[in-house]
């Protein structure tokens, strides 16, 4: 399918790429079956394939798996499959927004969720923070992301790229890049450069296993705490953190935590969040915000 042949198809559905929606559709199926060949998918895969688009991702996927649901927002692209009934006979389409939708009425008994997403840029960072959220309905996920984004997501502590993310999906996953896509491979063609990765969420006995058990509320909110104003000393990051604790005793905390209090947070590794959760949460530290995402 080439730029022109993508134009053509939608036109003839009066259809064009939605800018409110971010549509850039993959034009290019050897890009599309190159993606299929490096996620690791298995015969008898059910794959949560998010933004059908046009189909580039779902065909190949299809013959590739057991079975896809094409979660789409875009009641246009709805309305084009049903009426070209294009789609292979194993791929079954939601009209559906994927940062609302109950993502435990996709999960079959005693799986976890498999999901490969050609999304738009504008919505990468909720639907992140939303797989972390729901961490333990998790398997993988296949993403394009927009480059610079998917590159925060393996960023070192100190680095301007560390950030909310980077550390708490490292909490409950790893990040393997899998292949860079160039602006030239969608219509139209965005400004950004994308990378595709994969992320492997692990089972909650394994990140048990690998960081003990700790407050994951209270963790992600001193998370987001940090990264507020990353500039700041990590004292004055908790301070203004929401948390039960007054400045004077966050300050002996950190002490006997063993990091200094004008230490900025954003040199912290994911060991030192989970260890000062830990000590925080010792001398009685809760959270007073019920509004922070949860990781399980």
């Amino acid at each position: 399918m080439t730029p022109l042949h993508t134009k053509q198809i939608l036109r003839r559905q009066g259809l064009a790429p939605h800018k409110k929606l971010g549509q850039n559709f993959l034009v290019n199926p050897r890009t599309a079956q190159h993606i299929v060949d490096l996620a690791q998918l298995s015969p008898d895969d059910q794959i949560i394939e998010v933004g059908v688009g046009l189909g580039a991702l779902t065909r190949p996927l299809a013959t590739t798996v057991r079975s896809v649901i094409g979660l789409e927002k875009d009641a246009g692209i709805i309305r084009l499959h049903q009426e070209q009934q294009d789609l292979p006979s194993n791929v079954s389409l939601l009209h559906t927004d994927v940062l609302t939708i109950d993502l435990n009425s996709l999960v079959e008994p005693g799986q976890r969720l498999k999901i490969v997403a050609n999304l738009p840029y504008s919505i990468s960072s909720p639907f992140l923070f939303r797989l972390i959220a729901h961490a333990e309905l998790m398997d993988f996920a296949v993403v394009m992301l927009q480059k610079e984004v998917a590159l925060r997501l393996t960023a070192q502590p100190g680095s301007k790229e560390y950030g909310v993310p980077t550390v708490l999906l490292a909490a409950c996953a790893d990040v393997q890049p899998l292949l860079a896509v160039s602006p030239a491979e969608f219509h139209p063609r965005p400004r950004v450069d994308s990378l595709v990765i994969r992320i492997n969420f692990h089972p909650l006995p394994k990140r048990v296993q690998a960081l003990g058990r700790f407050d994951r509320v209270l963790f992600t909110q001193i998370v987001h705490a940090v990264f507020r104003q990353r500039r700041k000393t990590l004292l004055n990051g908790l301070t203004g953190a929401g948390l039960n604790l007054d400045k004077t005793t966050l300050h002996q905390c950190l002490e006997k935590a063993g990091y200094a209090p004008q230490l900025r947070g954003e040199t912290l590794a994911l060991e030192d969040f989970v260890h000062l959760t830990r000590r925080l949460a010792d001398q009685g530290c809760t959270s007073l915000l019920n509004n922070q995402p949860v990781i399980p």
